[in-house]
């Protein structure tokens, strides 16, 4: 055998074994999560492959955040921070992630679970279970329980946020909403209502009742979990 052909087979050894290559040949399922994103980084450095690289970036997970999820926790400046990976590649691996959480969240159908308590929970812990920090949701309703709008009330602080009535009932008169129901998370994973929540609740409720606007529930997201005013009873009090 020709000395050219056993480089030649080598060669296309070594190129059956890229990401990329691979790809092509076997398809996505083929690959690891580390190949999948190498393709993503696409070039490595001097000391590091593409699959090196996206290997540190998989380990630089914090807590629960580890693998693939590390993308939902660590900053663009982060991801610069590892040797060949600069600000344009940082803000695609960011935007990668950004991507996956809206295309789980479309999974849901929220404007037809608006009266189901546990599916309004499922669709927002998927939204909400890689921040960390409290967010305060407002969905706005017909009188069919339809969703007309949503909306980010409030960002806080990994123990608060505020919420004001006002904010709440300007929002629901502008959409003609007749029903509200009030969503937000704890980042600690305990979703049992503090004292504030239960305060705020009820004044809510107490002021869409004089509106003829309905507080049908409010909904705390925690780690897999969630608790609901509706289902404990606690709104009819």
């Amino acid at each position: 055998m020709k000395q050219s052909d056993i480089s030649f087979k080598e060669h296309r050894t070594y190129e059956d074994q890229l990401p990329y290559e691979r790809f092509l040949k076997s398809g996505p399922e083929s690959l690891t999560d580390a190949e999948l994103l190498a393709i993503i980084i696409r070039t490595g450095s001097s000391s590091a492959s593409p699959v090196d690289i996206a290997k540190k970036v998989m380990a630089m997970g914090r807590g629960k955040e580890k693998g693939l999820n590390s993308l939902f926790c660590v900053s663009v400046e982060e991801l610069m921070e590892v040797h060949g990976i600069g600000e344009v590649k940082a803000v695609k691996l960011k935007c990668i992630a950004e991507l996956a959480k809206r295309m789980s969240c479309q999974k849901a159908d929220i404007g037809l679970l608006c009266n189901d308590p546990s599916m309004v929970a499922e669709y927002f812990m998927e939204k909400l279970r890689h921040e960390e920090s409290e967010r305060v949701f407002l969905l706005c309703l017909n009188n069919r329980l339809k969703l007309v709008r949503e909306v980010l009330l409030s960002m806080g602080t990994v123990n608060s946020a505020s919420l004001s009535p006002r904010d709440v009932f300007i929002h629901a008169l502008k959409t003609g909403a007749s029903n509200l129901i009030l969503v937000h998370n704890h980042p600690g994973g305990d979703p049992s209502p503090s004292k504030s929540d239960v305060l705020i609740t009820n004044k809510i409720r107490e002021s869409g009742a004089m509106l003829d606007i309905n507080l049908r529930d409010h909904i705390i997201i925690g780690d897999r979990s969630y608790y609901s005013f509706e289902e404990k009873g606690l709104l009819w009090q």
